[in-house]
């Protein structure tokens, strides 16, 4: 049988690699030859691919980069409905977790990109929705409605990310789950740090505007 302390870090390995997949970079280069990183906000993640290289583009990256979340935790669940499952039962929840950060880990400090990235919103949804689907979304649903309002995709991720924790608790979900919820939470918004300072100052960019470089 497997050890399954390397079987473990074989998964998160294989988690972060997933996440660290360029998405937004590669349609840069490939639709127009650039890097994405300079340009607007600089992320890799579906809005500021959206503002410089139009909607079809970054459509594209919010469901590849949402299924990068839905395939970590897919294949961290599907090891346990196999017959050459090496993990114990108690690791299950804990492993799905770790395979979790490590896929919102790898969006954003990719190692294909010398540990840059996205803000890790889109992959950290599809993290949920395999997690607990009805966190998932919940969580969708508070962006959603937030940005129906203010129609500004950044205040609606920090709301969500906000709503994460009090779902997972709400939904009496396990305690891993709820750390993981936690952990999200607490690094979309550190990664939206620049996005939060452009909210104070009121200069913010909403859906259909750029954002001025420089």
């Amino acid at each position: 049988m497997i050890n399954p302390f390397l079987a473990s870090g074989l998964l998160i390995l294989f988690a972060y690699l997933l996440g660290s997949i360029p998405t937004g970079y590669l349609l840069g280069k490939y639709l127009k030859g650039i890097d994405i990183r300079e340009h607007g906000s600089g992320s890799t993640g579906a809005t500021n691919v959206l503002r410089n290289l139009g909607k079809p583009a970054g459509i594209t990256v919010l469901v590849i980069d949402l299924l990068k979340g839905v395939g970590a935790i897919a294949l961290a669940k599907s090891i346990y409905t196999t017959d050459i499952n090496p993990f114990p039962e108690t690791w299950k929840f804990w492993l799905i977790t770790l395979a979790g950060i490590a896929s919102l880990i790898g969006h954003s400090k990719s190692v294909f990109l010398n540990f840059s990235g996205g803000k890790s919103v889109a992959t950290s949804l599809g993290v949920l929705l395999m997690m607990c689907p009805w966190v998932g979304l919940g969580t969708l649903g508070s962006f959603l409605a937030v940005l129906g309002i203010s129609r500004i995709v950044s205040f609606s991720s920090i709301t969500g990310a906000i709503a994460v924790p009090f779902l997972m608790i709400l939904l009496q979900q396990p305690l891993p789950y709820i750390l993981f919820a936690a952990f999200a939470g607490i690094y979309v918004i550190v990664r939206h740090r620049s996005n939060i300072e452009r909210l104070i100052a009121g200069t913010e960019p909403r859906i259909g505007q750029k954002l001025q470089e420089g």
